[in-house]
């Protein structure tokens, strides 16, 4: 397998132009070569060990740009401030990842290499292209733009012989539209106005045609595309790209605001094409109107929309991205996009993009890997041979190395941002990018040799430092989030601490715990300490985003946790008019508790896919050649939420009360999380969240009455969310009403003294496969030192009990608290190293 490094960039282009410059292609051919040359002898130092690749690179003296200045403050020299992108000392000292995990302290060259690649590579943007944010407006130049007195097309194609514009315009025939190229292997042309009139109709149908090297004339769709549709009358007919520059008057013009980021995201993952109760493709327009109010009622504050970008196999599910600029035809136009994410904004959701990056199409015809005709990678998008090849997702992996290539993702994402004002983003199979081996047959232990190692891809990191580095800039209210089942160190820590930048990582150990769970184990079985370790088990500092399940759990062949529970009673038992059967009612309950404990314990944020929180019955199958092509279960069957005599409405529910109460008690954004209790016996995990207390009793049978729960604070307590009221499914068993007033425990400071570490506590009813959520009263009922009232049994009625109770000035949100040192972000008596090191996903 090939080394981490490679060329830093392709000289032959790096200074193919700079946009802020009126004319292009102003450097000089030698200029390019003497930086070729540097950075390959920059490069040579990647062979062998790691031990001596990173010697190698220390000690290099030659670079493409001044030398910079000695010691120089990590944080400084990782922002974008052009006074510090030129001044970086000979060593890199004060990497801040160091400091927060000094268990990281061996792998110190690495993390230095990374930073300096970082650092010389913004160097460059600076050189070149007037810096990384001018950079990434590739779109401004690439493609097709609207430049005085005619329409300008440019196409990055160095290893064409030929190559003409055809389409509609020019009835396919190029002959008189040939493209000139320049020394970077950049094809342009202008195209004269006609009569004031642009030569190309906006909507009308466009293709670059290029020559390669055995002189074969080939059809390609342009690769900064902004639009490409079929011919829906032909089966498998290829794509074509589409001219789009609507007139003003036509054009979508947004009218609301992004919503200002919420504390913590609480993520609706949603499915355009899929998204209507009938099988077929749905619309954007259909889905801004009828989905959207779905997910603001359950108060979600963001939406995560797949397959966005296009592709031409639907069944796909959008990660086989053909046109990396273009939104997909099949669910309407860019404005229609538009329309849907200004409808999300009117509502207060933030919506966030499903970007793959990871790699692109295998579909010759379509994608983007129709530009490979055998070219080296440093002329291609792609790398050559088996580096440049996903064999497991059957697709093409990008030369993250390549000029051309980063400038088309990092604008890729610009335009994203600022065209359709999405709100961030979720990198799809950061884990692939990551190592040179995608995490193929890899079982990451946790060991951190198997993430700093030749292995590791280190030209791909250095895209996401960049990548997270302009989205940032751009848009500082942007949430990213990786997708990455590895749990590589730094991950999710800021480009200033030497981390790679993202906000988030998906918590994806999470959802394979609950299948292994339902699939494997008896209820009495389950464990409670590894239940919550697993849901702990994220590192300090790094924020996660769990979720219980996602799209994956629900595409043909896998189970939802509903299905997993219910199966054939889905169908059969689900009707409220008759009495529960035990299966549904055990279903039912433990739906409602794996999805809040995921929830309550596993993350600064919550993921949910379209239609597991009602516990959608079927699952997902796209029309493919297996099923004859039919949409029936590609589609959401909202009528079953909607229908009040069916059990799906109070799943439903209670995922609506779950983010409600977030929105009440920002438990979510809190850093204090202690688990209090994990008892085997008894099946309950006692935990406090913010300044909330949680008692799941997962037992399938025994209901305990006056069980002592530990809390930190004293006073009153009261029932903010109980899984067992009526509206949801439940018995009404615990007491609304009932006030629970605090005792305290053992020697105050002295830990070792309270009862399961805590200073105070109080005494509830906990019933079986139930959970209950405390908040603690503030103000005038506060009391302390009394005793518990609590025990008695009682039928509840209001979603969340702070709703009615009728003091509401004593129910604004508690105020986010740090714990006092006890323990913070996690249980520390289940961590080693200060909840640092171990702390890994598997």
């Amino acid at each position: 397998m090939l080394n981490s490094s490679g060329l830093v960039f392709s000289p032959s282009v790096a200074a193919s132009f700079s946009l802020s410059s009126s004319k292009l292609y102003t450097r000089t051919t030698r200029t390019a070569r003497n930086n070729k040359l540097a950075n390959q002898l920059l490069n040579k130092g990647t062979c062998g060990s790691q031990k001596l690749l990173m010697h190698r690179l220390l000690s290099t003296r030659i670079l493409v740009h001044r030398r910079l200045e000695h010691n120089s403050p990590i944080s400084a020299i990782l922002t974008d401030d052009p006074s510090t992108l030129t001044s970086v000392g000979d060593d890199i000292e004060n990497i801040g990842i160091l400091r927060i995990d000094p268990g990281l302290e061996p792998f110190e060259d690495h993390f230095k290499y990374r930073v300096r690649k970082y650092v010389d590579q913004k160097n460059l943007f600076e050189k070149y292209e007037g810096g990384l944010e001018e950079y990434a407006k590739g779109y401004l130049k690439f493609g097709f733009n609207r430049e005085e007195g005619g329409i300008v097309y440019r196409e990055w194609a160095p290893a064409a012989q030929e190559a003409q514009v055809i389409g509609d315009f020019n009835q396919w025939d190029g002959s008189n539209h040939k493209m000139e190229k320049d020394q970077f292997g950049v094809w342009s042309i202008k195209i004269p106005d006609s009569g004031g009139t642009p030569a190309i109709p906006h909507g009308s149908r466009v293709k670059f045609r290029f020559k390669h090297s055995n002189r074969v004339w080939v059809d390609r769709i342009p690769a900064w595309i902004k639009y490409a549709i079929v011919d829906p009358t032909r089966f498998a007919a290829p794509y074509d790209g589409v001219y789009w520059d609507p007139p003003a008057s036509e054009r979508y013009e947004f009218k609301y605001p992004r919503p200002p980021k919420p504390m913590a995201p609480r993520i609706y993952e949603a499915h355009v094409g899929m998204s209507s109760s009938e099988p077929r493709v749905n619309s954007y327009r259909e889905f801004a109107d009828n989905v959207l109010p779905h997910i603001h009622a359950n108060n979600y504050n963001t939406v995560q929309l797949m397959a966005v970008m296009e592709h031409s196999y639907y069944a796909s599910f959008g990660y086989h991205v053909t046109n990396f600029f273009a939104v997909s035809s099949r669910s309407g136009t860019p404005d229609d996009l538009k329309y849907l994410i200004d409808k999300a904004h009117s509502l207060g959701l933030r919506v966030l993009m499903d970007v793959v990056h990871s790699h692109a199409s295998n579909n010759i015809t379509d994608g983007l890997n129709g530009f490979d005709v055998g070219q080296s990678s440093q002329e291609s998008y792609f790398h050559t041979g088996s580096r440049g090849y996903q064999a497991l997702w059957d697709s093409r992996l990008f030369n993250y190395a390549n000029w051309e290539v980063l400038r088309f993702l990092l604008s890729n994402l610009r335009w994203w941002l600022e065209e359709y004002k999405f709100d961030g983003f979720r990198f799809d199979g950061v884990t692939s990018m990551l190592y040179h081996h995608h995490g193929i047959n890899m079982a990451f232990t946790g060991n951190y040799n198997e993430y700093f190692s030749e292995a590791t891809d280190v030209d791909a990191v250095v895209y996401m430092m960049l990548a997270n580095s302009l989205v940032h800039n751009i848009f500082p209210d942007a949430t990213v989030i990786a997708e990455d089942v590895s749990g590589m160190p730094g991950l999710c820590l800021p480009v200033s601490e030497g981390g790679i930048g993202f906000d988030y990582r998906l918590a994806m150990a999470i959802p394979d715990q609950w299948i292994d769970y339902l699939k494997n184990k008896k209820d009495e079985e389950w464990s409670m300490k590894e239940i919550s370790w697993n849901l702990t088990n994220r590192r300090y500092t790094e924020k996660c985003v769990s979720y219980a399940e996602s799209h994956d759990q629900a595409i043909v062949g896998d189970k939802t946790i509903a299905f997993l529970l219910m199966d054939k009673e889905m169908y059969s038992g689900m009707s409220s008019l008759t009495e529960a059967s035990p299966t549904v009612e055990r279903g039912i309950a433990l739906h409602k508790m794996i999805h809040f404990l995921t929830m309550a314990l596993g993350g600064e944020g919550y993921l949910n896919f379209m239609g597991n929180e009602f516990g959608h019955p079927e699952w997902i199958d796209f029309p493919r050649e297996g099923n004859g092509w039919s949409y029936e279960k590609c589609r959401r069957q909202w009528n079953l939420v909607d229908t009040d005599h069916l059990r799906y409405k109070f799943m439903n529910e209670f995922d609506r009360a779950m983010n409600m109460l977030d929105d009440k008690f920002p438990f979510l954004a809190s850093s204090k999380q202690i688990v209090s209790s994990t008892n085997e016996e008894d099946k309950v995990i006692v935990f406090e969240r913010g300044d909330l207390v949680f008692v799941f009793n997962f037992h399938p049978e025994n209901t305990y009455e006056g069980y002592k729960v530990g809390c930190d604070l004293p006073g009153k307590y009261r029932v903010a969310l109980d899984s067992d009221a009526w509206e949801f499914g439940g018995h009404g068993r615990v007491g609304h009403d009932v006030d629970h007033f605090t005792s305290p425990e053992g020697i105050p400071g002295v830990p070792e003294t309270n009862f399961n570490n805590r200073p105070n506590s109080f005494r509830v009813l906990s019933p079986a496969r139930t959970c209950v959520v405390y908040y603690r009263v503030e103000g005038k009922e506060e009391h302390n030192n009394s005793s518990s009232a609590s025990g008695e049994s009682v039928s509840g009625k209001a979603t969340l009990i702070a709703d009615a109770v009728a003091d509401q000035e004593n129910l604004k949100a508690l105020p986010i608290m740090e714990d006092d040192g006890e323990s913070v972000g996690a249980n520390k008596n289940d961590r080693s190293q200060s909840g640092i090191k171990g702390t890994h996903e598997v």
